[in-house]
């Protein structure tokens, strides 16, 4: 894990738990964005995922990822200031089932297209549910034209040894148990701030999961912000400033509410 000072006096800590098959370094931007606001920033990679892979096909257990989102979380913490979790895909999807989970004490939650549904599934999808053998390969064929439109991405993601869509068929079983298991919990989480970003031109999840699951909580906090024509990975667009000025004010709002001055 690594950890980013803030660019003057700290106001709050942010930790950040990227998508399935990419890593942190793809949230450089986002990372030196939060840093120039004032925040604290903490995030690495998920188990199996970037330099510490070892591997060229995903069969780590989802249990691992909880693990070292608990980790992440007691790191975030441990500077005594404020902490909010951003999520992205199934790092958001991580967030929630914990939420239903654990006891987590954070000022705030930003999830941006968590997987909760997928519309765009492995080739092999079905012949996986027919004749399911664990040690299958499949290649979700995610490239990054379908996760951005941002052109320069385009350039840097097909030169990224590390982004690696191939799993194991038992991998993505869980995967489908995990997504399931947080859209048929039948409680509820405890009462934070959450705002959830969807992309209006989403190619790889069905949005109405995300934004079902959030009226669902009845919470006294929400925001729900769909952003018409952007993409899956929000924090990578074109207009990713747009959103980072979105969640920045959401997550001021919430300090102020804790009575932090801003």
């Amino acid at each position: 894990m690594w950890k980013w000072e803030a660019e003057g006096q700290p106001k709050a800590v942010v930790a950040i738990i990227h998508n399935a098959y990419e890593h942190h370094s793809r949230y450089a931007w986002l990372i030196q964005k939060l840093r120039s606001s004032g925040f604290l920033v903490v995030t690495g990679d998920l188990p199996g995922h970037g330099e510490q892979a070892g591997r060229n096909v995903h069969d780590e257990s989802f249990g691992s990822y909880v693990n070292y989102v608990k980790k992440l979380l007691d790191v975030g913490v441990a500077d005594g200031l404020p902490l909010f979790v951003i999520g992205h895909g199934l790092g958001a999807t991580l967030m929630m089932r914990m939420l239903q989970t654990e006891k987590i004490e954070c000022a705030g939650y930003i999830f941006s297209s968590p997987w909760l549904h997928l519309n765009h599934l492995p080739p092999k999808h079905s012949s996986v549910l027919s004749k399911f053998t664990s040690s299958m390969k499949l290649n979700h064929e995610l490239p990054i034209e379908m996760l951005t439109r941002n052109q320069d991405l385009h350039i840097e993601v097909r030169e990224d040894d590390f982004y690696n869509p191939i799993m194991t068929a038992s991998w993505y079983k869980e995967l489908q148990f995990f997504m399931k298991s947080v859209t048929q919990y039948e409680g509820t989480i405890r009462d934070v701030p959450i705002l959830l970003h969807s992309a209006g031109s989403d190619k790889v999840t069905d949005i109405s999961y995300a934004k079902k699951w959030l009226l669902a909580q009845e919470l006294s906090e929400i925001q729900y912000k769909k952003w018409n024509r952007l993409y899956h990975d929000l924090f990578h667009e074109p207009e990713r400033d747009e959103v980072f000025l979105y969640t920045e004010s959401f997550m001021h709002s919430v300090l102020r509410s804790l009575g932090y001055v801003v």
